[in-house]
């Protein structure tokens, strides 16, 4: 838990949830704060399992996921490839457009270029293309005369993509193997402005409807897609694939956006209520990514 990252207090807030939940299922827990000497401290509590709760950049990247396979140290979620894959948001969109899921235009530029002049029409979106819960995100509206003013902290090359209107969905989904729980369900992520970092993890900053009130054609897209994102970027344990939904345009409105392969477990996050909803608690669905854990993965 924790880490380096930019999100580095969600991982915290995860890890005391997930290790609090592991203890009430009867698990021996020890919490590590994941930091330079991480692999000796590793090697000296010796475990049995390393459940990950580790966000961004060295946690969900394939970095730790690689050391733990080294290390020959079982491990929940997804492996070193799919990590890697699904942090980088433009190689995740050149599998999702080789799998036939549905995209929006996007280019990967450097930062100067994206704040000295508009590198898309207006409205764009510009994004770190390999982080998580929206940290660092900039809307460009229709009619903007200049391009975003980014901060010192944005990295070198940006993602610019097409900004869709309408609505947030989400889904969650727990392996893919037999008797796995597959696709749990839709949820509409309803906010007073962009689901941002704010919005996602402050108390009250965003409403979550679960299971979400759409039609049945598309919490069936929305389940097919997700499932279909998990398989082909070879996601392990659980992933959670967000959407936009321009409900305008129907099942032509719907696209995805990216597969979180280490998706928050806070007081506020989506998988866990996902899970709720289909009778699963939050200590159960902890167990099941404990007992899910391996190498090779």
């Amino acid at each position: 838990m924790g880490g380096p990252s930019a999100e580095r207090e969600v991982s915290l807030s995860t890890g005391r949830e997930c290790a609090a939940a592991l203890r009430g299922e009867g698990y021996e827990v020890i919490e590590v704060d994941a930091g330079p000497d991480l692999a000796a401290r590793l090697s000296e509590i010796s475990p049995d399992v390393v459940f990950n709760a580790l966000h961004g950049p060295y946690g969900e990247d394939g970095c730790v996921q690689g050391m733990l396979e080294w290390l020959k140290i079982p491990y929940t979620h997804s492996g070193v490839l799919a990590s890697a894959l699904a942090m980088d948001k433009e190689k995740t969109k050149e599998i999702y457009r080789a799998e036939g899921l549905p995209v929006v235009d996007s280019k990967l530029v450097a930062r100067e270029e994206a704040a000295a002049r508009h590198v898309m029409a207006p409205p764009y979106v510009v994004k770190p293309y390999n982080e998580g819960s929206s940290v660092g995100v900039y809307i460009v509206n229709e009619g903007a005369n200049t391009p975003p003013l980014l901060s010192a902290d944005m990295p070198d090359v940006v993602m610019v993509e097409a900004f869709v209107p309408g609505r947030e969905l989400t889904t969650s989904v727990m392996g893919l193997g037999q008797g796995d729980p597959g696709a749990l369900c839709v949820t509409d992520i309803l906010t007073d402005g962009w689901y941002d970092y704010e919005a996602k993890y402050a108390a009250g900053g965003s409403r979550h409807v679960c299971p979400a009130d759409i039609p049945e054609e598309i919490t069936q897209a929305c389940l097919d897609y997700a499932t279909r994102a998990h398989r082909v970027l070879g996601c392990r344990g659980v992933s959670r694939t967000d959407f936009r939904w321009d409900e305008a345009r129907g099942l032509d409105g719907l696209i995805l956006l990216e597969t979180n392969t280490q998706p928050g477990m806070t007081p506020t996050s989506l998988t866990p209520e996902q899970a709720q909803a289909c009778g699963m608690s939050f200590g159960q669905l902890c167990r099941w990514l404990v007992e899910d854990a391996s190498c090779n993965r």
